[in-house]
């Protein structure tokens, strides 16, 4: 079920929203990030992913998420699930600036046999594939992609509000 404008910025608004975000690496070990185009975290490389919708079951959202993120479906069981975070912005994806944005993010990674010929433009403006330790030096990988990387991961499951 995909929502109004007016029942997202309330949904936003009143409850914590479910996404999931998926690590794509390539058999050499190089992880795809794109850089946003939407808020939040509009002009920062981030890991590709979404939000779950109502009554969309875990399998389905899978299937959705990495045709509209990576342009093939991708089943669940090719993934590996590394942890719950959350994140929390003092922005979000209406533009409505009354509201912040508190996601609950299921992380899962896969490792993709052959790098995709081209990845859809949709929610980012370019792409890259870059080394675990480019990813973290980056200023402009965004915090919560770098979370995933990150040795000790636990100190990461919460995070303060971040543009």
């Amino acid at each position: 079920m995909k929502l109004s404008q007016d029942d997202f910025i309330r949904t936003v608004r009143d409850t914590p929203l479910v996404a999931i975000d998926l690590i794509m690496k390539d058999k050499d070990g190089n992880i795809l990030v794109g850089l946003r185009k939407n808020e939040p975290a509009r002009g920062y490389w981030f890991v590709p992913g979404g939000r779950i919708r109502k009554d969309e079951l875990l399998r389905d959202a899978f299937l959705r998420l990495t045709k509209e993120e990576i342009g093939r479906e991708l089943p669940k069981e090719s993934f590996t699930f590394l942890g719950i975070y959350e994140h929390m912005y003092a922005n979000n994806a209406a533009g409505d600036a009354s509201c912040s944005t508190h996601y609950i993010v299921l992380a899962f990674q896969a490792v993709l046999a052959e790098r995709p010929a081209e990845l859809p433009p949709d929610q980012h403006s370019q792409f890259r594939w870059l080394r675990e330790d480019e990813l973290l030096h980056d200023d402009k990988v965004h915090t919560y992609t770098k979370a995933f990387f990150e040795k000790d991961r636990s100190r990461n499951r919460k995070h303060p509000v971040l543009p």
